[in-house]
């Protein structure tokens, strides 16, 4: 955990600010906690659409969504995100389902 670098002036409330370093760390590595699954499940998703086909991959986009906005109710990213990111999954699926409809 890095040392918070006081300035003179907080120098008053040391304890407080000790503290609020702490706090500050905690929520970091819980905010990283979130982003980390959100982004890795949608990096599967997207391979698997990639190796494997929109049928498969369309698997994944609950999972997805639920990482999306579980993160976003937690405060890691504002809803707007999460709904953006899913919202894209489920265009990709879409598309690449219409190609392969075509394609047959």
């Amino acid at each position: 955990m890095a040392k918070a670098q006081l300035s003179p002036k907080k120098q008053k409330h040391k304890r407080r600010v000790k503290k609020n370093v702490r706090v500050a760390e905690r929520r970091r590595l819980e905010n990283r906690y979130h982003i980390s699954r959100m982004k890795t499940a949608f990096k599967k998703l997207y391979s698997v659409l990639k190796k494997e086909g929109p049928e498969a991959a369309s698997k994944y986009l609950p999972l997805c969504q639920k990482l999306a906005y579980r993160a976003a109710a937690k405060g890691a990213i504002h809803k707007n995100e999460a709904a953006r990111r899913v919202s894209r999954a489920a265009k990709r699926i879409k598309a690449a389902l219409e190609k392969s409809q075509q394609v047959a």
